[in-house]
Order: structure tokens, then C-alpha cells, then sequence
């Protein structure tokens, strides 16, 4: 069953879908899945396209309620883009599914487990963080602060131009989530890395730096021939629903 509902996150107004298995109910256990930062030509409305049908998915085969929002600007959400707006964004839905003390694991795509981990790190509700095809140097990911906001605004992530920061302060507030730093955190927490071997927007590498730096103390999981695309990859869920099964 996927249920519909709609909230408010400070001047947003955000979009969450929550799935749930009447056949394998696993009481208490919440993910929530995480969408990346679209940066090609209007995918702002359709960078979650697939996270429900992912959810309910997720939800059948493991037993456990699986919510998906929007952020900022994304989807049906409203408001415009920057870190601090996804991580508020993030943190209201956390909240909001641990309203019955659920406990709670996060799986985050591309950016969206760049952030996922920035938000574990300070929030010990978080009870586990899963990335896949996430970056661990930013820099490198941004470009410039002025290519970085020109991807936001060609990618239609953005309300009202007059909310979007500046280039400069917007590229200092994505650094700002620090994946390196946030994932070293987050230890004895679980974590898993998954990683596509082909991925060329975010390399490789960058999954085993994210699991060095957080001691060696997460699983590494590289997909030989993926992507950065991973959403739909059947191995990439095949990988998930297995670091779900092994945390009832």
C-alpha cells in the first residue's frame, strides 16, 4: 500500500509517499529513501520519478515501511534548492516518521547520500545510512561555484529565483555537508557503500574513500559495469533488501 501526504517544511511544502507490506509487516523498522540533485535540462519535477514504485518494492519484498519525500523544489514539493533547505527538509521527515519511536535507516542516491550522511551524523535518531553512487569530494562534483548554479537553475530546482542563494554561498553551503567528515560520524551505526564500477560522474574511488574514512567500519558494495544511475538497477536492490533482511 502506498499512502499520500503532504506537509510543511518551514516555506515548503513537501511531498512524502509511504509504502507499507501487509504480507511481511517488520513493526518498527522505517527507511527512507533519499533522492540525488537533478542537474540536467527540467529534471527538478521528475528527479524522485521512480522512488514510489522503488518503495513499494522495497516495502513488499522486506517487510518494512519505506517513505519517500520530495525535497525543495523537486517533484510536487515547492520552494527552491540549497543545502540547508534539503537538510531541514530531511530532518522533517525524519521526524515525521518517528512519531511512534520507529527506528530509522536512510538509503540516499548521488547527492541525496551525501546528505543522508550529513544528517546521520548529527541526529542519532538515524539508525543506519546506505549510499549508493554518492560523492565523498564535493569540489570535484560542484565545478565551479557559478556551474553549480547554473545546473540548479537549468534543472528547475528553483521557485523563485529571489530565494536562490548566491553562486558563491551556495557553493560554500553544499561543501558544507562534507560527506568525509559526516561519515566518520556515524560509526558503530551501520553503513553500507554501493558504487557502480562504470559510473562516470562520481568515480569509483570516492566509495572507498567514503568507507576509509569512516575506519573501514561499512559495507562496500561495487556493482561491476553500473552506472551512476542505480535506482533501478536490480542489483542495487537485490544489495539493499539484503542489508535490510540482515538488520530486522
Amino acid at each position: 500500500m502506498l499512502a499520500h501526504e503532504q506537509f510543511d517544511s518551514g516555506s515548503s511544502v513537501l511531498d512524502l509517499r509511504i509504502a507499507t507490506s501487509n504480507s511481511r509487516p517488520v513493526a518498527g523498522h522505517v527507511l527512507i529513501l533519499v533522492h540525488g540533485l537533478p542537474r540536467a535540462m527540467g529534471m527538478g519535477r521528475q528527479a524522485a520519478g521512480l522512488l514510489p514504485e522503488l518503495a513499494t518494492h522495497l516495502a513488499t519484498e522486506s517487510g518494512w515501511t519505506v517513505a519517500t519525500g520530495t525535497l525543495s523544489g523537486v517533484g510536487a514539493s515547492q520552494g527552491t534548492f540549497s543545502a540547508t533547505k534539503w537538510r531541514q527538509d530531511l530532518g522533517r521527515i525524519i521526524t515525521r516518521m518517528t512519531q511512534d519511536e520507529q527506528r530509522i535507516s536512510l538509503a540516499g542516491f548521488g547527492f541525496g547520500g551525501a546528505l543522508a550522511l550529513a544528517c546521520a551524523a548529527e541526529d542519532e535518531r538515524v539508525r543506519g545510512v546506505a549510499t549508493f553512487a554518492a560523492p565523498a569530494h564535493l569540489e570535484p562534483w560542484c565545478g565551479s561555484p557559478e556551474e553549480l548554479r547554473a545546473a540548479v537553475q537549468v534543472a528547475g530546482v528553483v521557485a523563485d529565483e529571489k530565494e536562490l542563494l548566491g553562486a558563491e554561498e551556495l557553493y560554500r553551503d553544499v561543501l558544507a555537508i562534507d560527506p568525509l567528515g559526516a561519515i566518520a560520524k556515524i560509526p558503530p551505526r551501520r553503513l553500507l557503500v554501493g558504487h557502480g564500477t562504470e559510473d562516470q560522474e562520481v568515480p569509483v574511488s570516492d566509495a572507498r574513500d567514503l568507507v576509509a574514512a569512516a575506519d573501514g567500519r561499512a559495507e562496500l558494495r561495487l556493482i561491476q559495469g553500473a552506472g551512476h544511475q542505480l535506482r533501478a538497477d536490480p542489483r542495487m536492490v537485490a544489495t539493499l533488501l539484503g542489508w535490510l533482511d540482515r538488520h530486522r
